[in-house]
């Protein structure tokens, strides 16, 4: 596996802060079962060589510091996220139930193929939200396109399947479900209002716009429902 994204200027600058020599870093790291010379800790500092996914995890514990601050990023990628929960790939893949390999190829790929079961089990392990897990897994736009035909035709019957699809409970779901059929449902009478009262083409195109950006928005706007227990 390759070495973790790493920020050399960040992981001084941590080290710095709280007054550390390399060697104080390094005799904390042994303190946490990791030995290194200390002239490893000067070859992540120079950017010569990257440190691996268990010395960062045990120098970011030595210097008191957050896994993303040295990584000197946000979290986006599967493995990102991985990393700034601490867990090796093996300790995730045992957490969810999944076979090791088959974990590593779903970071390797970066396409998502675990159960619903192992799917919810990521969430909580990694700690995301609903709209984070979709994006991390590659299931976002998925979702729109559940979402339209939800929208667009009986969303009853799309309840149970998008509630498995982004792990929250089929009731609330369902009274998300219902809001956003009902205020597509508006759109659609003021469109045909004002097309049955001759209206002129600028406001018709005016309805057609606020649509458009609402069909746009869908999926932020689903996810602000459930997060909120399906009510707006």
């Amino acid at each position: 596996m390759s070495t973790p994204p790493f920020s050399p200027t960040q992981a001084r600058a941590a080290r710095l802060r709280i007054g550390l020599t390399h060697e104080q870093t390094a005799l904390g790291m042994a303190q946490l079962g990791l030995h290194r010379p200390v002239a490893a800790l000067v070859a992540w500092e120079s950017g010569a060589v990257a440190p691996s996914e268990d010395e960062l995890f045990a120098l970011a514990d030595a210097l008191w510091c957050p896994v993303p601050v040295l990584m000197d990023l946000t979290p986006r990628s599967l493995r990102e996220h991985r990393l700034a929960r601490r867990f090796s790939a093996e300790r995730l893949a045992r957490r969810i139930g999944m076979d090791v390999r088959d974990y590593a190829r779903a970071e390797s790929d970066h396409r998502w193929n675990g159960t619903d079961r192992q799917t919810l089990l990521l969430a909580d392990a990694l700690g995301l939200e609903p709209g984070e897990l979709l994006r991390v897994i590659g299931r976002a736009g998925d979702l729109d396109a559940r979402l339209r035909q939800a929208v667009e035709g009986r969303w009853k019957q799309h309840a149970a399947p998008l509630a498995r699809h982004v792990g929250a409970p089929e009731r609330t779901v369902a009274r998300a479900l219902r809001t956003l059929h009902q205020e597509y449902a508006r759109f659609n009478e003021r469109y045909m209002g004002h097309l049955v009262a001759r209206s002129d083409d600028e406001r018709l195109k005016e309805i057609a716009r606020e649509r458009t950006e609402w069909l746009h928005g869908l999926s932020d706007r689903f996810l602000h429902l459930v997060a909120g227990d399906g009510r707006a």
